[in-house]
Order: C-alpha cells, then sequence, then structure tokens
C-alpha cells in the first residue's frame, strides 16, 4: 500500500466469475468478503482503516445482497472515492446472456431473479437492473468465452499485490541418504562441495555452526555457485506468484543433511529476507545420527 486503503468492490451478473475473483484475490492476500451489506460498508471501512498495517479490502456483492440498490451504491462510492486515506475500485463481472443461459442449465441452479420463469427472463432482468454499475465501473471483465483458469489469470494480472509477503515460501536442507523431500518445488543438489563430515572437529557440528560455514566457503565453489541458485530463486518466485502459486518450497540436499544443505539453506533464507520475503526454514535431518555407511570419504559425494 502507498498510504491508501485498496478498496475493490467486485459486482456483475450472477454466473458471470464473482466467486472466482474472490477466491484469487484472497489467494493474492486481499482480505475478501461476498455479499455484504452495503449500508454497513463505510462502518467497516472505518474499522479497517483504523487498524494497523490492513490488507487490502475486497467487497463482493450482487442483486442478491440486502439493500442492493445500483443508484445507492454508486452514490455511496462517490462519497468513499473522496476520502484521501481510500483508492476505490470497482470491477464488473459482464458475460454473454446465451453464455449464461448455458450455465445455469448445465449447473441445474435457478437464476436469483428468475422467480419461477426461465434462467434467460431472470438473466434480462438482472442485466437491466445492473447496468448503471456497469457503466460506472472502472474494470469491466467479459467472460464470455473465458474458461475458469483464464479469469483467473485476468485477476491475478490486473490486481496482483507487489508484495513479496504475500507468497509463503520454505526453505528447507535434507539428506539424500534419508529419502527426497516430496512436495519441493525447487531441488538443489549440494554433494558436489567437500564434505565437513570428514573434517574431525566439524563431524559433530553443524551447518549452523560458524566453523562449518566457513569451511565450505573457502574452497570456492560455493560463492559463485549460491549466487546463480540465489539469482534463480529470485527470479522464480514472482512468476510462481503471477500463476496463481502461493506456496513455495526450495529445498537444498546433502548426503546426511547436517551441513552443507543446512548451511546452503540459511544462506538462501538470509538472502530472500533482504529480498522482502519471510520464509520459513526447515532443516529435517538436522537432529539425525550421521551415519559414516552414507558418506563417502572426503571429497566425494
Amino acid at each position: 500500500m502507498t498510504g491508501r486503503l485498496d478498496i475493490l468492490l467486485v459486482t456483475g451478473l450472477s454466473g458471470a466469475g464473482k466467486t472466482t475473483t474472490l477466491k484469487v484475490l484472497e489467494d493474492l492476500g486481499w482480505e475478501m468478503l461476498d455479499n455484504f451489506p452495503i449500508r454497513l460498508l463505510e462502518p467497516l471501512i472505518n474499522e479497517v482503516t483504523s487498524g494497523k498495517n490492513p490488507a487490502p479490502l475486497a467487497i463482493g456483492f450482487d442483486s442478491r445482497t440486502r439493500g442492493f440498490v445500483p443508484s445507492d451504491i454508486i452514490a455511496l462510492v462517490k462519497e468513499l472515492v473522496k476520502r484521501d486515506d481510500l483508492t476505490v475500485t470497482t470491477l464488473f463481472l459482464d458475460c454473454a446472456s446465451d453464455e449464461l443461459e448455458r450455465r445455469f442449465n448445465e449447473t441445474r441452479r435457478h437464476h436469483p431473479l428468475a422467480r419461477g420463469r426461465s434462467a434467460i427472463d431472470g438473466i434480462r432482468a438482472e442485466r437491466e437492473l445492473m447496468e448503471p454499475l456497469r457503466r460506472w465501473a472502472e474494470a469491466v471483465f467479459d467472460t464470455s468465452e473465458l474458461a475458469a483458469n483464464e479469469l483467473q489469470q485476468m485477476v491475478r494480472e490486473r490486481f496482483h499485490r507487489d508484495d513479496p509477503a504475500s507468497q509463503t515460501v520454505t526453505v528447507s536442507s535434507f539428506g539424500f541418504a534419508r529419502g527426497m523431500p516430496p512436495l519441493a518445488d525447487l531441488v538443489f543438489d549440494m554433494r558436489f562441495l567437500d564434505n565437513p563430515h570428514w573434517v574431525p572437529n566439524l563431524r559433530e557440528q553443524t551447518g549452523l555452526d560458524p566453523a562449518v560455514g566457513e569451511f565450505i566457503t573457502a574452497r570456492g565453489d560455493f560463492d559463485e555457485v549460491f549466487q546463480r541458485i540465489r539469482d534463480l530463486v529470485l527470479s522464480l518466485l514472482p512468476r510462481y506468484r503471477a500463476q496463481g502459486k502461493a506456496y513455495v518450497h526450495v529445498a537444498f540436499g546433502c548426503t546426511g543433511g547436517r551441513h552443507r544443505s543446512v548451511y546452503t539453506a540459511e544462506t538462501m533464507a538470509q538472502a530472500l529476507r533482504e529480498a522482502g520475503f519471510s520464509p520459513t526454514v526447515i532443516h529435517r535431518n538436522l537432529a539425525s545420527r550421521a551415519a559414516d555407511q552414507f558418506e563417502g570419504p572426503m571429497g566425494l559425494k
């Protein structure tokens, strides 16, 4: 945020994709409310703005919402946009009538304004009712030819928050001798580095100990390779976020999971913090007993 609270009002025709849109916004870090009574909008905003570091607010409403009168909503929004602590945007989701009819028939849902008539009658009545809001809205998404995933992508591209903290990043270390992590998105093998396990005074230490870090970085290979890995991860994370991937797990492995992988994971976590992320760090095998039969001699894997 830039000192203003972002308010996104999401409305449109029933069946045009409001629910899908709100779910994506919630995944992007917006606080989401659906079918919220419009008369309570201003008190809600006052309460939210009184808190510290409020999340942007996405509020969904349509013809089914209690107190829905388009002219009253527009009048309220006109007052809200005058405030210097708010940025208010209205998104209207539109769709061709024949496509909406197909969707209602396919799902066997009743149109909220049909009232015992056909779906197309309800669609026509709602379109007429909603037209003032369609004309008012700053953004109109026509979903007539969009699959759900295409609408999701449009919402991400238009309303994503350029905030690393909105993405959950896990950095972990593990030992290959005890199996690969099953849910990692990016896995890096650090067994090309010399193994501190075979240095007597380092064997019982771990990658959390300064002496182990000094041993790993002294060999010259680490810095160059780590910089490339760091740059790759930092370039991929916003691309993952743009595709709607809210959780990313970056894993580093070595033979036992106690030295090289631990040090690298800690170093990566620090680099991510410096870039604005708040990573969770997990060392899967840090407490595991060292096993000589799994470790190769000095210089081997």
